[in-house]
């Protein structure tokens, strides 16, 4: 039987690179591409020598850096599962991954390797190591003496290569169990549809690396076209202007194109070798759209996707990109739009997002109940997005169903936020809401009823909630209302609320 480990697919491309870089990182020697298969095969002696066995899972919680990148392709060469996790999670999120996914190896920033060791060894992890920024840390001792052969182990299609944790409308985070061949699809599909220029593109990656966005639509096109990266730390104006030169492909968050169009050196000039800007993670605001076109001469092409399945549909490359959509369903993607019972409604009707394709994940982990619940008995998955489609295919996401707030290009689920909040002594109930935000595109926003018995601040709920939640979850205002409004079933009125407090960003 073929092999179909995902790394094989890519590491085919590496031979014609010849002597180009693959990331090219501020500081840093670059990564070649000639040397990615000999760094990665000393990894994965590395996990073995470590006890990491084909299915094993490897959490990561690591700035973004070269060897981060390294480690995602040496598990998927090993076969492990590669669970990357936002840094900004707190040691009390962190210990619901571990315990939920209970990895062979947890792999931390050397600043909270006391920490995590601890929070590790309470959970039985067999191996707690550090990597740094620069490489440094413990996960790397000794890499340099081990052989830089090794075999690629041999993957089916539908075995595990990642998992990624979706936060829950419950308060409950999901791992999204993602295939060689959900990755190995997607990449395929965005290559090609985006017009890959294998030769020329370069592409500049701003984006973090612990979610699909930032690991893999943008990685896994460059590693396709044997291309370069310039590689980021972090998104910042000026570091973007800089290379915006040097590259001809880059992909972004709004809250990147909004802090572009506020930064007076940012013009067609310094974009005049770009081919392609894309944005994705949060909706694209249309007068953003305009903006940029207007300053730049660019269009923006706006996508959209899911950790449940990567990219589902995308603006076309070549004709009409409207703003305000999210374009038409990739190759050998199909979408359709259905109301809560699964019944296909007629074009231009408002419903559920439904898809259906390679690129569709396996299912949720160790959460059976919650995967059947979340597909329709013809396999369609249930993607929760509101949306419209017009006559020709084309989708616009309209609203969501299940009351995400997207901040800042983050999944904020508003249940996991109150249910800490609501913990808080003093605290009778809160509602956590999503307000218009010029930067973050929305606000997480609390709304906060006291029952009287403990002092409360604004201040109160932040040093209660911040060991907590990761900063990006933390509400940017904190309001106190005596009651909050409710319909007749009892149930909270949250699009009251959003109107309510929709200036206080103002």
């Amino acid at each position: 039987m073929e092999n179909a480990n995902f790394y094989n697919f890519f590491a085919a491309e590496f031979p014609r690179a010849g002597n180009k870089p693959f990331l090219i990182m501020p500081g840093r020697d670059s990564l070649m591409y000639r040397d990615i298969d000999s760094r990665t095969a000393q990894l994965q002696n590395h996990l073995q020598i470590l006890g990491v066995s084909p299915g094993d899972r490897v959490i990561v919680q690591v700035e973004k850096s070269i060897e981060n990148i390294l480690l995602y392709m040496a598990c998927l060469r090993a076969g492990a599962i590669f669970i990357p996790l936002n840094t900004a999670y707190t040691a009390n999120e962190v210990e619901y991954f571990v315990q939920d996914a209970k990895p062979a190896l947890l792999v931390v920033m050397p600043s909270s390797l006391d920490k995590l060791t601890e929070l590790g060894r309470r959970n039985d992890v067999p191996q707690i190591l550090s990597l740094g920024e620069n490489g440094e840390g413990t996960f790397l001792e000794g890499v340099e003496t081990l052989s830089d052969q090794a075999e690629v182990v041999s993957r089916d299609a539908d075995d595990l290569a990642a998992i990624l944790y979706t936060s829950g409308t419950t308060g409950r985070s999901k791992g999204a169990m993602l295939s060689h061949d959900n990755l190995q699809s997607n990449a395929i599909a965005l290559h090609d549809y985006w017009q890959w220029d294998d030769a020329n593109d370069v592409l500049l990656h701003a984006l973090p690396v612990f979610h699909v966005h930032g690991l893999f639509v943008a990685l896994h096109c460059a590693l396709l076209g044997a291309s370069p990266v310039h590689f980021l730390a972090k998104f910042s104006v000026q570091a973007i202007v800089e290379k915006l030169p040097e590259s001809t492909v880059m992909m972004g968050v709004p809250t990147f194109y909004t802090r572009l169009l506020d930064y007076d050196g940012f013009n067609a000039e310094v974009c005049k070798n770009m081919r392609l800007f894309t944005a994705g993670s949060a909706p694209l605001l249309a007068e953003t759209h305009k903006q940029f076109e207007e300053r730049t001469g660019h269009r923006i092409l706006e996508r959209y996707g899911m950790t449940e399945a990567g990219m589902i549909t995308s603006n076309p490359y070549h004709g009409e990109r409207i703003a305000g959509t999210v374009g038409f369903a990739l190759p050998k993607v199909k979408v359709r739009v259905a109301d809560d019972n699964g019944n296909i409604l007629p074009v231009g009707e408002t419903g559920v997002l439904e898809v259906t394709g390679p690129n569709v994940f396996k299912g949720y982990w160790q959460m059976p109940e919650k995967t059947a619940a979340e597909f329709r008995e013809d396999g369609w998955f249930i993607t929760g997005d509101l949306s419209v489609m017009d006559t020709d295919g084309r989708v616009t996401i309209v609203g969501r169903a299940k009351d995400l707030i997207i901040s800042g290009g983050y999944n904020v689920y508003p249940k996991e936020i109150e249910s800490v909040i609501d913990d808080i002594p003093g605290v009778k109930e809160s509602a956590v809401i999503g307000v218009p935000h010029n930067d973050f595109g929305e606000a997480v926003t609390a709304v906060v009823v006291a029952d009287g018995s403990h002092e409360l601040s604004e201040q109160i709920i932040r040093d209660n909630i911040s060991d907590k939640l990761a900063k990006f979850k933390q509400p940017k205002k904190v309001w106190f209302v005596d009651s909050l409004p409710r319909n007749t079933m009892g149930k909270v009125q949250k699009a009251e609320l959003r109107k309510t407090y929709e200036g206080a960003f103002n």
